[in-house]
């Protein structure tokens, strides 16, 4: 298309193109029209019909997280762009690069208070708050610059969304499509050598090293195995699950903050921490013992010892720096014999506490880790059965293969299964509650519009479970505002046209699974908690930890 006059909305479909962005997803507007109008005629992106701005976002979250590439979602401006920042705020949480693109009024009203439609005062400051970074495009001239800096900072470690604004008549105004509409080179933080030498030091001393590693190691897989076979025990955070396959003998998963666990860090001698904020939510309030020394690995210097004081500091990307050490530490390091068989039974222990608290749940996680395919994309809604099992039981293999809503909002897990379903192009299995589901409805019929293959594992307790179990534990079983009408699934599938069965005795849940794994699309499994009975063990949230005192900042 070199030097063909089209319009802004003609070049940001050929950049993405350019990109490799096969899929966006949002809600059709007047002020993103020129955009849409031009994937429609390419017909090179396949866009999906989100039912509501907040879903399209989850939904390009879990594509990114998915696919290794960009998620792009499309959002008219006002109170359309407004819709979307809980979705924002999600991928921001979980260093996501997805790029946003939003609508704007007419340039020259811009910020003028005149009241048009779809008007939002100070809308960039809006998205400057939830996104990684935020730019407006106030010409033609200026855009492919501007996307291309977007798309780059968006993939730059510490990744996460951008947002882009154009205003509606930029978006229609002609601009010539250069022929090279290539991304720019995203900057790898490569590990200083004194740095690296510190940490090889630190490590060549060490009998009994672990190495956590968070989402912004999910990439380094090949340099965690190889520290890994050389001796270094492997726990990750909930985001950074399966950077190795979760049944490596090497490696605790994601059994970060249980008893046996805990007691298991206190005869380790060195930590090694990559990519990963250590979250108040899995080290309680940062008042858990952790091995020291302690290594840590940020390619945002500004984390330096955010969370536990750092004995050494890399400020790198977690893949190189973790290949370089891997580099150092051959030959000079020697673990404890017995460390491997220590991490088992660590793990055993931790796996055998959480099932002694599922009571009957313990057979459905047990015959649906049999069922699912090794490959599947293992999606997950905040729910009481997500934070018991479904965050670290039920084994993931593929750091792709692992979406949850790490900010821990309800209600993302419908949207993120059929981003994560386009992304990643597997089946994909997601587990929700009644009353998560009950906020994401409507993107149920994008589910079944796009015939998007995705299991829904619903588990039904008719409310919200984890409230009234902190109600029980902190408010005199007081339950206010728990009970919420939940419609009958099988009806809502139905009306969804999407197959559906409901298990009220675990004898039906292996038929059950099998069979909705097997439909190519949509296929909804209801699990009866009320008929089934409840836990063994009462989850009512994290831990109440007072936080240790923080310095003024």
């Amino acid at each position: 298309m070199s030097d063909s006059k089209t319009n802004v909305g003609d070049l940001v479909a050929a950049f993405l193109e350019a990109c490799g962005v096969t899929a966006a997803y949002g809600v059709i507007s007047i002020h993103n029209m020129p955009v849409l109008d031009a994937f429609g005629r390419r017909g090179r992106i396949r866009f999906v019909p989100a039912r509501g701005e907040a879903g399209a976002l989850n939904m390009a979250d879990a594509h990114a997280r998915t696919s290794g590439n960009i998620g792009v979602a499309l959002t008219s401006t006002g109170t359309a762009a407004g819709n979307a920042a809980g979705g924002m705020v999600e991928a921001l949480t979980a260093g996501s690069p997805v790029v946003h693109i939003t609508g704007q009024i007419e340039a020259p009203y811009v910020d003028r208070g005149r009241s048009l439609i779809h008007e939002a005062r100070s809308q960039l400051e809006m998205l400057r708050a939830v996104s990684k970074a935020a730019y407006r495009i106030w010409s033609p001239e200026t855009a492919l610059g501007v996307l291309q800096e977007a798309v780059r900072t968006a993939l730059t470690a510490p990744t996460g969304p951008v947002s882009i604004e154009i205003p509606i008549d930029v978006q229609k105004a002609a601009v010539a499509i250069p022929a090279d509409l290539a991304p720019l080179p995203i900057a790898v933080a490569a590990p200083d050598a004194a740095s690296i030498a510190a940490a090889a030091k630190r490590l060549a001393a060490a009998r009994r090293p672990l190495l956590w590693c968070g989402g912004g190691a999910k990439h380094a897989g090949a340099a965690v195995s190889r520290l890994a076979a050389l001796g270094v025990g492997v726990v990750t955070s909930v985001n950074g699950r399966a950077v190795i396959a979760e049944d490596d003998p090497m490696t605790l998963g994601a059994f970060n903050m249980l008893p046996p666990v805990e007691a298991f860090y206190k005869t380790c001698d060195l930590l090694i921490v990559a990519g990963s904020r250590l979250r108040g939510n899995e080290t309680r309030n940062f008042a858990m013992a952790l091995p020291t020394p302690i290594i840590q690995i940020d390619a945002d210097a500004a984390m330096r010892g955010r969370a536990y004081p750092a004995d050494v500091f890399i400020g790198a990307d977690a893949a190189a720096a973790l290949s370089a050490l891997a580099d150092a530490a051959a030959g000079r390091f020697a673990p404890d014999p017995r460390f491997r068989d220590d991490i088992a039974a660590a793990r055993a222990a931790a796996e055998a506490s959480v099932r002694d608290g599922l009571g009957p749940y313990a057979r459905l996680v047990e015959e649906l880790q049999s069922a699912m395919p090794r490959d599947a994309v293992w999606v997950r809604d905040i729910t009481i059965s997500n934070s018991t099992w479904g965050n670290r039981l039920l084994r993931v293999f593929d750091p792709r293969a692992a979406v949850h809503a790490v900010g821990g909002g309800i209600g993302q897990g419908v949207p993120m299964a059929l981003g994560a379903a386009l992304g990643s192009g597997r089946k994909v299995v997601c587990l929700s509650g009644d009353g998560g589901l009950a906020l994401c409805m409507t993107e149920l019929a994008a589910i079944s519009q796009e015939r998007a293959d995705v299991t829904l594992l619903v588990m039904n307790d008719k409310g919200y479970g984890v409230i009234r179990n902190i109600q029980d534990a902190q408010y005199g079983a007081r339950h206010y505002y728990t009970d919420i009408f939940v419609p009958d699934l099988a009806d809502l599938a139905r009306l969804m046209r999407i197959p559906h069965r409901r298990v009220a005795a675990l004898d039906a849940f292996a038929p059950a699974i099998a069979e909705a794994l097997a439909v190519k699309g949509p296929a909804m499994v209801e699990i009866d908690m009320t008929a089934i009975g409840p836990f063994a063990r009462a989850f009512a949230g994290p831990p109440s930890v007072a936080a240790k005192p923080v310095p003024a900042q």
